[in-house]
């Protein structure tokens, strides 16, 4: 399957000045040869048109590049052709490839054949899917971090550091009576677990960054969610009206606060009715909170408490939530005396108190913890996991050593804790992983 010549679309669907066909296999330059009306030398752009071969007649004016293996993204000869932008010409130009024999491409195939190539590791191909993805200028930088290799280059060392004490147990386990000479891995296994802590520790803070904070806004009518979703977005995305119950769906748009992306998602009001259409409404809130990683609970500071508001702060218990007491240019009536969170007060009429609840998010998201530009984070979650493992194992090797029990034992905890560190860099995985992991990318990646 590996062996064939792949092709695909590799710019967004859409208009655009430029999109680009990819090919990647041996016959990538004998096929894009077949359609272009000129020679294609490696290392250069080429300029000319793409023919049909059955009609004779040009179908785009392009730019062909050629770069031959392992000089290329997968390590094998690629060819790109740089056709304009439209959807029609881009198509017309990747039928052609597939008519000489090229295969379209499955998700993240390059990126695949670049990993099985020896080009990146699998920690750096997930990276690439974070560049892609990333949302704010600080989850590029960490997705950047991850493909120039800075948590490889941890898991590789920490392998390496313990492979010799491991070597040590299996000798001493295989050759018994040589009376091998027996090496202290306690130091070892203690160092390795203190690196893991402080690589874990970084996780919460680098999906903050990669994935973001989905941020529920709740409230019942007409205490002014939808108005502070806009001015903290800086436009008029959702519809404000002082009738009550004017939202009746959830919105969701990105904010970014100091490189920390908040998903935010504006909710309808949470009251008891019976009117169909707003059931929908408030049950979709409901869902919102649940899947929530942090609420805005709303409230009319220029009214008491009601009621609902009580209800809604049940329904949160258990959240991470800040308390926004929206409405300050009115004669302040709401008692918060109690509430356990932290409260903003607001204005989403004269933008009284934005900076400090813009400030309030990031501290409740982070932890009170910011990054340096430079600082490894552990972003990805199967990472986190398999990180979790590798020093759960270490640890249980830990407690067989100090207890005295067999060499065996020990040595199966540290084999595995090796295992769920080769994981990460693709060392040590099952197919269906890396199925897993690919299908996730777009197909001209």
């Amino acid at each position: 399957m590996y062996e064939d010549t792949i092709v695909a679309i590799s710019t967004p669907i859409g208009e655009g000045g430029i999109g680009i066909v990819r090919l990647s296999g041996e016959k990538a330059r004998a096929i894009a040869g077949r359609l272009f009306t000129r020679a294609i030398p490696g290392g250069r752009l080429s300029y000319g048109h793409i023919l049909d071969p059955e009609s004779g007649r040009v179908v785009d004016e392009v730019l062909v590049s050629y770069m031959p293996a392992p000089h290329s993204y997968t390590r094998e000869d690629v060819v790109e052709i740089n056709c304009h932008g439209g959807p029609l010409p881009l198509q017309r130009v990747l039928g052609l490839c597939l008519q000489q024999g090229a295969r379209l491409a499955l998700p993240g195939e390059f990126t695949l054949r670049a990993f099985l190539n020896g080009r990146i590791d699998l920690a750096e191909a997930e990276a690439v899917l974070d560049i892609i993805r990333a949302k704010t200028e600080a989850g590029l930088r960490v997705a950047v971090g991850g493909l120039r290799g800075g948590l490889s280059e941890r898991v590789k060392f920490l392998r390496e550091d313990l492979m010799p004490g491991l070597a040590n147990l299996t000798a001493r386990i295989d050759f018994p009576e040589d009376q091998v000479e027996e090496t202290d891995v306690i130091p070892v296994i203690e160092r390795a677990v203190a690196s893991l802590s402080e690589l874990i520790e970084t996780a919460a803070t680098g999906m903050v960054y990669r994935l973001g904070v989905r941020t529920a806004i709740v409230g019942r009518p007409n205490v002014g969610k939808s108005s502070l979703l806009n001015i903290l977005l800086g436009e008029n995305r959702a519809i404000v009206t002082p009738v009550p119950g004017t939202t009746r769906d959830t919105l969701e748009e990105t904010l970014n606060v100091q490189g920390v992306p908040f998903i935010l998602v504006d909710t309808a009001g949470i009251i008891d009715t019976r009117d169909p259409v707003e059931s929908l409404g408030v049950e979709r809130s409901r869902n919102a909170i649940e899947k929530a990683d942090l609420v805005l609970a709303v409230i009319d500071a220029g009214e008491p408490l009601q009621d609902q508001d009580r209800e809604i702060f049940r329904l949160i218990n258990g959240k991470q939530v800040i308390v926004v007491a929206n409405k300050s240019d009115l004669p302040r009536r709401a008692d918060l005396g109690g509430v356990p969170w932290w409260v903003v007060t607001t204005s989403a009429l004269t933008g009284h108190g934005m900076k400090e609840l813009r400030e309030s998010l990031v501290k409740v998201a982070l932890g009170g913890k910011v990054a340096a530009s430079d600082a490894l984070l552990v972003s990805n979650p199967r990472h986190k996991e398999a990180l979790q493992r590798a020093k759960q194992y270490l640890g249980q090797a830990l407690e067989n050593l100090r207890s005295g029990a067999p060499d065996d034992l020990v040595t199966i905890d540290v084999t595995a804790a090796l295992n769920a560190l080769g994981e990460i860099t693709g060392e040590t995985l099952q197919d269906d992983l890396l199925d897993t992991i690919f299908s996730r990318f777009c197909v001209g990646k």
